[in-house]
């Protein structure tokens, strides 16, 4: 297989991976080309390379760099802005872990403690009642565990001496 068909497949399938996670394949698919890219790369580079608009490219580029998994580069005199990924794949799974802790976790968690104690009303029965607090504290139980798990994983990162012997641990 010839490196540029090989890079397509990767692209490809990262970008599946992506649609599975929950973003979209085009973020997804900017990110694997930026990720296997030897330097940092233009918009147009980018436009060139996926077959996609400018504002297609600048959109996701955005999006990434909110996840931190993305970073702007300047070079002195150049105009054109230039975007590079994060190489580390480790670290790439640890900023990605903490958004989307953010973005999914929290909120549904907030949401599950303020529905947590609901009081029986008339126009409910007591086994709707039990079976929808019975739920709910199941699925908050699981989303507590999750938290843990996320915060040990993002706080194992931190810690020199976990933080590298998960770096020994990588292949």
């Amino acid at each position: 297989m010839q490196l540029d068909e090989a890079k397509g497949r990767f692209i490809e399938g990262w970008g599946t991976l992506g649609s599975a996670w929950g973003v979209s394949r085009t973020m997804a698919q900017v990110h694997a080309l930026l990720l296997v890219a030897p330097e940092a790369l233009s918009a147009d580079d980018i436009m060139e390379q996926l077959q996609i608009s400018r504002g297609n490219v600048n959109l996701n580029v955005r999006a990434l760099m909110d996840w931190g998994i993305v970073r702007k580069e300047l070079r002195p005199g150049e105009r054109r802005e230039f975007f590079s990924a994060e190489k580390d794949i480790h670290k790439v799974a640890t900023l990605i872990l903490k958004e989307r802790r953010k973005r999914e976790l929290e909120p549904l968690m907030r949401v599950l403690g303020e529905i947590s104690h609901v009081d029986s009303s008339a126009d409910s029965s007591q086994e709707e009642l039990n079976a929808f607090t019975t739920m709910v504290d199941s699925i908050e139980k699981f989303a507590g565990f999750a938290d843990r798990a996320a915060s040990t994983l993002i706080k194992a990162d931190e810690n020199w001496f976990l933080s590298n012997f998960m770096k020994l641990m990588r292949p």
